[in-house]
């Protein structure tokens, strides 16, 4: 039997601090091969610091992380070499280029050529571009807006602009997806057809991968991840599937103040 897809990123009873304020204390999650984990939390749980962590932008002050068993000290750019990619909040295009040198600016770590044959515009350099372009226009076509591949990306809808991104990160083929809130600013029917591509990707034949999902868009969430884990003041207070944690009393309470009973604090579904 085949490996599954993907690689394993974990969080080992991981904290930060900024000076007096805990922003992440004692967290642990699993990404296993192949699945997609969504991270969630009412605003200020921690999701951005865990993001960042995991992204190399900060350091934890306790704990560790591992991928695929072995200790992973993430550095923002040695992300793509390691099988990593990530989307940011925002769109983050190069208003300079067109859609298609976008996606293509993703997989320049992977570029056969090298510099000098692209300074001198060698043969060699020339075929590696070709090879981007028709890979780019690939993954334009899969997420449907091969139509854009030459508009430049600030005469899209912010829609389109999304899916860019996202082609983006999938052309430095990734065997883990960090996603940062790519619900965020979308509409309702725009929503529901990233759900359906999300949902596609640790199934893609020859590039399937792991996802970490940040989000707070209840919907994507629940309709796209295998297992959820919710943050509430740095802490998880719960981990579970989608039909666990809508039933959890502790989620309840964190994003609703609703009552819980006695005997449900201090558990969490899957703690």
């Amino acid at each position: 039997m085949s490996p599954p897809p993907g690689i394993e990123l974990a969080l080992h009873d991981v904290g930060v601090r900024f000076g007096g304020l805990v922003a992440l204390d004692d967290v642990s999650l699993r990404v296993p091969p192949g699945r997609i984990v969504g991270v969630i939390g009412p605003n200020g749980a921690g999701k951005t610091t865990l993001f960042n962590v995991v992204c190399g932008f900060v350091a934890p002050t306790s704990g560790s992380l591992t991928l695929d068993g072995q200790p992973f000290r993430p550095r923002p750019h040695r992300l793509t070499r390691l099988g990593i990619a990530r989307t940011l909040q925002g769109v983050g295009l190069f208003p300079g280029l067109t859609v298609c040198e976008n996606v293509m600016a993703g997989a320049q770590h992977a570029a056969r050529a090298g510099f000098a044959a692209a300074l001198f515009g060698l043969p060699r350099s020339d075929r590696d571009e070709r090879r981007l372009r028709a890979e780019a226009l690939d993954l334009l076509t899969e997420l449907g807006v091969a139509r854009h591949a030459a508009a430049a990306p600030a005469t899209l809808p912010y829609a389109v602009r999304k899916r860019v991104a996202l082609a983006r990160a999938l052309i430095a083929r990734p065997r883990l997806l960090l996603l940062d809130e790519p619900a965020g600013g979308l509409s309702t029917e725009d929503i529901t057809e990233l759900a359906h591509l999300i949902r596609a990707l640790p199934d893609r034949a020859d590039d399937a991968c792991s996802i970490m999902l940040v989000e707070h868009h209840m919907d994507l969430v629940m309709t796209v991840c295998h297992q959820i884990v919710v943050l509430d003041f740095g802490r998880v207070i719960a981990t579970g599937t989608p039909e666990q944690i809508r039933d959890d009393p502790l989620v309840t309470e964190a994003y609703l103040g609703a009552d819980v009973p006695a005997e449900a604090t201090g558990t969490g579904v899957g703690s």
